[in-house]
C-alpha cells in the first residue's frame, strides 16, 4: 500500500477514526502505519 504518502496515510487513519468509519478499514490503514514506523497520535 505505498500509494500513499506518510502524510496522507496518517491524515486518513485520523479522519476514519473520528468518523468511526469501517472497523476493518482503520485496522488496515493502522497495520500500514506500524510498518512504515509513523507515529498517528497527536499530543494537544
Amino acid at each position: 500500500m505505498k500509494i500513499m504518502s506518510n502524510e496522507m496515510l496518517v491524515a486518513a487513519y485520523r479522519d476514519a477514526k473520528n468518523k468511526g468509519q469501517d472497523h476493518e478499514w482503520i485496522e488496515v490503514l493502522k497495520s500500514e502505519i506500524r510498518k512504515r514506523g509513523l507515529n498517528p497520535i497527536v499530543i494537544r
